[in-house]
């Protein structure tokens, strides 16, 4: 054979291959870029040229010394210590599949848990070559041919109109059986392609529901159409019972985390497929689900016939798991066969965020302003205590553009905006601003400040669809009447949280709290008692907001 370019077909790369035989003593390694893939490379052994300066942060590594084919080789190479970020040669040795790919941070690179995967491979230090040993680098130039190569592909931002992070959570019970769970794979593969996955786009991950649930890959696991396809491709059918109550459950608590990919202000989705219907509750998953902001979407197909009924635990099982039952959380298909017809409209639905309206938490659908006593007989020590009593309220709040909000008003016989709700957008900037509060002096007019707040710093945002509420802190008497002003806050559509330290009249803080009193008005002997009042008003502020959205 002589010296010519031979062109490799591969997923997403062209490769270069000089002549020789793969794998043979002597013979050039095959040039690669930054991006190819074990299952790129369908050899037993292979040795192969890394090129230098891979930008670390874009390699797709799982697993830790035995890696899933989906992985980069250059990736795995760097992390296993194999060859620096400079580039060199490798060998490459195809394994088979196996089941938890670990997650290890090595060498700058942080590779990512696989529950499983078809195949795998692992690395060597490779043989240099004669280019190698002369200093001569693996020609990449165009082909006598004229032909381009391929570019290495960039990541896809998505269809930035349908941001969600959605879990697609399968039906892998006996129930379905190892046909229609493989239609029902092809479907949410349709599904997932038609979103538009990328980096800015949707995100998607899969849990499959059996006797016992089983998370199959995670959102920050793939970015693209293809390799999710990929991914969902590989999934292997778990048979048992359809616990899709004890499933749903988990993905709730589990899958929906920073660590697994979840994005700040994105709709968190999950899409549940019931083949006939589950084995266990659903209702108190649904709850769970909803709890933590997530929109569940139940997609049933083949309704239980009526000599069925009888099997199932609740009939009405979609309408107590779904977000809301007003129809558009639930979608039914006859079957599983012809299904193309079904994919647009389930799409459409769940890139509609303003339907999704179990995103909307106590946690990131709340404007909450604080009403700080300033007053001489309170002390700069002690102000600094209730500062940081502000501080651990606020920093359990989700805080953003288009989450909660957070203003801060100190007050004595005057006022004075430490800052409203627009001024800060992040937490961070949020908690710096109330350290640097600095301390008034002054003498005590709460009512008036709850007037002024009402007006200057609810007033604003009166079109805001998140609920509101005030929070007063307070050690004394005011020298001006609370109930009226109070009245016409609760009258705005504001909930008022009223604490008292030392010498504030449990009557004002009665006068100025909401319904029920009890709940929402607290006091404490000493500064220092303010703290353990702070869960108190975090878990009265979520049962106010969930009460509010019944």
């Amino acid at each position: 054979m002589s010296a010519a370019w031979i062109p490799t077909v591969c997923l997403g790369v062209c490769l270069l291959l000089l002549p020789g035989p793969m794998g043979s003593e002597g013979a050039a390694p095959i040039a690669i870029t930054c991006f190819t893939r074990g299952l790129d490379i369908r050899k037993e052994k292979a040795d192969v040229l890394c090129p230098g300066g891979c930008p670390l942060e874009e390699f797709s590594v799982y697993g830790n010394i035995v890696y899933a084919s989906v992985s980069s080789i250059c990736g795995a190479a760097v992390h296993r210590g194999v060859i620096s970020n400079s580039g060199g040669p490798v060998r490459v040795y195809s394994l088979p599949g196996r089941e938890n790919y670990s997650s290890v941070d090595a060498n700058g690179i942080q590779s990512q848990m696989l529950s499983r995967w078809s195949a795998s491979f692992t690395v060597t230090k490779g043989k240099s070559s004669t280019q190698e040993a002369t200093g001569q680098a693996v020609s990449t130039a165009h082909p006598p041919t004229g032909k381009r190569l391929k570019k290495t592909p960039e990541k896809k931002t998505g269809n930035k109109d349908c941001k969600a992070d959605i879990a697609f959570l399968i039906d892998g019970s006996f129930n379905i059986g190892q046909r229609r769970f493989n239609l029902q794979k092809n479907f949410v593969g349709k599904v997932a392609l038609m979103l538009g996955i990328g980096t800015e786009g949707p995100h998607v991950g899969l849990v499959q529901a059996s006797e016992h649930p089983k998370i199959e890959f995670y959102l920050k696991n793939f970015t693209s159409a293809k390799d999710v396809l990929f991914a969902i491709k590989e999934v292997g059918f778990r048979g048992g019972n359809s616990n899709t109550g004890k499933a749903l459950k988990h993905t709730a608590q589990k899958f929906f985390t920073v660590d697994a990919g979840v994005r700040k202000g994105i709709p968190k989705v999950v899409v549940v497929f019931i083949d006939g219907w589950p084995s266990d509750d659903i209702e108190e998953a649904g709850i769970v689900a909803r709890e933590f902001g997530v929109n569940v979407f139940i997609v049933s197909v083949a309704k239980p016939i009526p000599e069925e009924l009888g099997m199932v635990q609740d009939v009405s099982f979609v309408d107590k798991a779904v977000c809301r039952n007003n129809g558009f959380f639930s979608y039914h298909m006859p079957n599983w066969f012809g299904t193309t017809k079904y994919v647009k409209p389930l799409v459409q639905k769940l890139c509609t965020h303003e339907q999704m309206m179990c995103s909307k938490t106590c946690y990131n659908s709340v404007n909450i302003a604080f009403l700080i006593d300033g007053s001489s007989s309170v002390g700069d020590s002690n102000f600094r205590l209730m500062l940081e009593f502000v501080s651990n309220i606020a920093k359990t709040f989700e805080i953003s553009d288009i989450g909660a909000k957070i203003a801060a008003v100190q007050f004595t016989y005057d006022q004075h905006i430490e800052f409203s709700f627009t001024d800060y957008n992040t937490k961070e900037n949020v908690l710096a601003a109330i350290r640097n509060i600095r301390y008034m002096s002054g003498g005590t007019a709460t009512g008036d400040a709850i007037s002024f707040t009402v007006r200057n710093v609810f007033g604003p945002i009166r079109e805001s669809p998140n609920k509101n509420f005030l929070v007063i802190v307070t050690d004394g008497q005011s020298y001006d009447d609370v109930q009226g002003p109070a009245a016409a806050a609760h009258d705005a559509g504001i909930t008022i949280f009223s604490v008292g330290v030392a010498w504030a009249p449990l009557d004002d803080l009665k006068d100025m709290a909401s319904k029920p009193k009890e709940s929402h008005a607290f006091f404490t002997r000493e500064f220092t008692g303010l703290e353990p009042i702070v869960s108190d008003v975090i878990r009265g502020i979520c049962r106010d907001f969930l009460e509010s959205q019944q």
